[in-house]
């Protein structure tokens, strides 16, 4: 990437800040939530799966020392596959775990290096992150990534401008359960979920609590099943996204 411009950005570059500041605003207020999908469009990013069909798990923030290995237990047990989303620092703590998701037949994407919100990044800052992360997965994995979800589900105009010339899609979520949250029970979480979910949906759930509530991963592990079951009983199928 080339040395930042300071100019007034065009209107592509003030819509794509415009719309990072206004999904920071979704992610910590839900009222806003429902008005972000025609945001997100114009953007470029996509929240449901290819062809529309079945519905995505995904997992970001991870992977995580206890919450990644019982995941993939459930996972394993329901047949089903997923996504995860990972973090360069994370990886670098246990390498093996990443290798792990792989040979567990997932799919691993990119979320960052560092977990901080990109509104707050240079994007010279944003593009060493990326590439750091992207570096750390292909070196843990053996797999280069071609998802991309930015930490928080908030974007700049230097993260999307990346993840297109690199030929990524931007992924982020139709549902969460926003289980990151100290207040998350396990039902709440399989009813965010599960409420209006359908044939497309991409599911957003954590695996980790290093940027969340202490121990949340366990509620997320206790809703999992549920959540599976509940999709499944619409003569809805596990698809990858």
């Amino acid at each position: 990437m080339s040395a930042p411009d300071h100019r007034s950005p065009g209107p592509g570059l003030t819509g794509a800040l415009l719309g990072g500041t206004l999904l920071a605003a979704g992610y910590a207020l839900p009222a806003l939530a429902g008005a972000l999908p025609a945001l997100r469009a114009p953007l470029g990013v996509e929240d449901r799966t290819t062809g529309g069909r079945g519905f995505a798990l995904t997992f970001d923030d991870g992977p995580h020392a206890q919450g990644t290995p019982a995941v993939l237990e459930i996972l394993g047990r329901e047949q089903v596959s997923a996504t995860f989303f990972l973090v360069g620092e994370q990886i670098e703590r246990d390498p093996g775990l990443a290798l792990e998701i792989v040979a567990a037949g997932h799919a691993v994407a990119l979320h960052c290096h560092r977990h901080r919100n990109l509104l707050r990044l240079t994007p010279w800052q944003v593009r060493e992150d990326i590439d750091r992360a992207q570096a750390t997965i292909e070196a843990a994995t053996g797999v280069s990534p071609a998802l991309y979800r930015p930490p928080y589900g908030v974007l700049n105009a230097a993260a999307l401008a990346l993840a297109g010339r690199r030929g990524w899609r931007t992924l982020l979520w139709s549902h969460w359960g926003r289980d990151w949250d100290a207040r998350a029970t396990p039902d709440s979480i399989v009813a965010k979920l599960t409420t209006g979910a359908g044939e497309g949906s991409v599911l957003l759930l954590h695996d980790a609590d290093d940027y969340s509530a202490p121990d949340s991963w366990r509620r997320t592990v206790a809703a999992l099943p549920r959540v599976i079951s509940t999709l499944r009983e619409r003569g809805l199928e596990p698809v990858q996204p």
